[in-house]
């Protein structure tokens, strides 16, 4: 490809338009690699459009500049005519600053319409991956997600410029086509008919090539999940001493990675040279044909030098079809392929249709487990209060269990969770949130402020006062009082500029700012110390006074602080 412009100044957007108002890339269950290509090379038709077509006049233009020095040295040269040679000079300055400007412009116009489309591309697979339907299918590691969500999606929103370099290239062997039709029609004819050939070519050679950039793209997907696998546990990994034997799997999955990536890399250098030799050999047949006739007086010197400057510019074209369509369009089928078996992957809890309303609701609302049977749960039964702190006392299983219950990732085998008698899996997400609030003992932050991860929880509702108490129950005064800027400091991406206890407190303050009826909570202070877990279990009750909150531990503070306790010892199933 083409090297690209970095900058781009002129306003190509209406005055209040967004840049990222991209049609609609529409994906279903009945969407193939094919289409998924093909929406996204017309998702942007506004900009990719008049890239497109000044990017024909630029490969035009180029082949005119042969036609245009063939006519000037019979018109004017053979003829001696200065004032004829100063025309056709002038005319070949126009053809150059017209193809120069065509170049330019087309360029930063295709650049941008590309970005746009990855950004829209980036955000629908960004959005799937963050659903909290969660994600069904295979199993995907984390590295392996955001493999998908930059490289592939980087190479398939490539697949824009299909929609403007090649339509340049294309047009650009045609009208070298209808210059030698002119000249004379045989090889005029070569042309136009070798053309379309390639083209079936190129289509057809193309399948080994996407086969190995999607096994490629799947064993380096591969390896950024065992490096994300690897940091995320680095402290573990170095408390029990195995570092090497982390480091050995890593290198064996990069190493898979590298061997792919060379064997595609191989098989993409094939296939080019295999297209590019195909074009020289019709280029070359054409020069032989038209130095022969030539020779037998049948062309004039103008024409025969038209002739050579126009088989010595298509070669380019022809050649560039190769990588600029062939190679690029199977390594987009191969990403298309990859992004949408995350687009298209069934959701985990794909939740009802059920809305809350008022009339529904009762003030405030009741949490009841009738029943309940699942993984080391059986038979387990309690209400919820429906106002204070309650704590359920259980093990670490039976915790953990219970919270993918309560957040709809897991279905329990029997038994019911309601919420005033009605099955919260048969509420639709929106809902479920207003009602009932799980936060994942192992909470992650993203990158940005300390205030914005709080404010996280609830962009629509969450006042400055909720904030400010969320802050204070969670005991993130003192965290934000030893930061540089308070609660403005940048914690780093996924919080790592905090310590663990730090994070783990802004977690709890997000959680504790939310407007959910039931907070559900698991082990939320496990990673601080015993006078600040005990002063965040004294200020809980603040903090979420008038709605019920259940956390799930075994916490000697939040049993001496709560307003209610449930002791279940829940059965070991036979």
């Amino acid at each position: 490809m083409v090297g690209l412009p970095t900058r781009l100044r002129p306003p190509y957007f209406a005055a209040g338009e967004h840049p990222s108002a991209v049609k609609a890339i529409e994906v279903d269950e009945h969407t193939t690699p094919r289409k998924m290509v093909m929406r996204t090379i017309f998702a942007m038709p506004r900009l990719t459009l008049p890239a497109a077509a000044l990017m024909i006049g630029h490969q035009v233009g180029e082949a005119m500049v042969p036609v245009v020095m063939g006519v000037a040295i019979d018109r004017a040269v053979a003829t001696g005519d200065t004032g004829s040679l100063l025309v056709w000079l002038l005319v070949l300055a126009v053809v150059f600053a017209a193809l120069s400007l065509s170049f330019r412009f087309g360029l930063r116009i295709g650049f941008l319409g590309m970005n746009t489309i990855q950004h829209h591309l980036r955000t629908m697979v960004t959005d799937r991956i963050l659903d909290p339907r969660g994600i069904g299918g295979a199993s995907r590691s984390p590295g392996m997600l955001l493999s998908i969500a930059t490289a592939d999606v980087t190479r398939l929103a490539g697949t824009v410029w299909l929609g403007v370099l090649p339509i340049g290239e294309v047009a650009a062997i045609f009208f070298c086509g209808f210059v030698l039709l002119w000249v004379s029609w045989p090889l005029g004819l070569a042309v136009l008919i070798g053309a379309p050939v390639m083209l079936w070519l190129i289509d057809k050679a193309g399948g080994p090539l996407r086969r190995r950039s999607g096994h490629e793209q799947q064993l380096a997907g591969e390896a950024a999940g065992s490096a994300t696998d690897l940091m995320t546990g680095f402290r573990v990994v170095k408390g029990i001493d195995a570092g090497q034997e982390a480091a050995h799997r890593y290198q064996g999955a990069s190493g898979r990675a590298l061997v792919a990536v060379i064997k595609a890399r191989r098989t993409e250098g094939a296939f080019v040279g295999a297209m590019q030799l195909t074009s020289a050999i019709l280029v070359i047949a054409v020069g032989i044909a038209a130095g022969l006739m030539a020779v037998a007086g049948s062309l004039t010197i103008g024409q025969l030098i038209s002739v050579v400057g126009v088989t010595q510019f298509v070669i380019q074209p022809l050649g560039a079809m190769g990588k600029n369509f062939g190679a690029v369009w199977a390594a987009g089928l191969a990403s298309a392929e990859r992004v949408l078996t995350v687009l298209q992957a069934p959701s985990v809890n794909p939740g009802g249709q059920r809305t809350v309303n008022g009339d529904f609701q009762t003030l405030p609302p009741l949490l009841r487990i009738d029943d309940l049977s699942v993984g080391p749960i059986t038979h387990l039964s309690f209400t919820l209060p429906p106002e204070g702190v309650t704590v359920l006392k259980v093990d670490g299983a039976t915790a953990a269990t219970l919270a993918a219950v309560l957040s709809r990732a897991k279905k329990p085998d029997s038994g019911t969770v309601t919420v005033d008698g009605v099955d919260v899996f048969t509420l639709d997400q929106p809902s479920m949130t207003r009602l009932v609030r799980v936060a994942p003992h192992g909470a992650d932050l993203f990158e940005g402020s300390l205030l914005d991860n709080v404010v996280a929880a609830d962009t629509t509702s969450a006042d400055g006062a909720r904030i400010d108490q969320a802050l204070l129950a969670a005991a993130c005064d003192e965290v934000i009082d030893g930061l540089p800027e308070g609660r403005d400091t940048l914690v780093g991406e996924a919080g790592r500029l905090l310590s663990g206890g730090q994070r783990q407190r802004v977690a709890l303050a997000r959680a504790l700012a939310s407007d959910s009826d039931i907070l559900v909570l698991v082990d939320p202070t496990n990673a601080v110390d015993s006078v600040t877990e005990s002063v965040i279990a004294g200020r809980m009750s603040l903090a979420r006074a008038g709605r019920a909150t259940l956390v799930i531990s075994s916490s000697p503070a939040f049993l001496a602080a709560a307003d209610h306790i449930i002791d279940i010892e829940v059965p070991v199933p036979s």
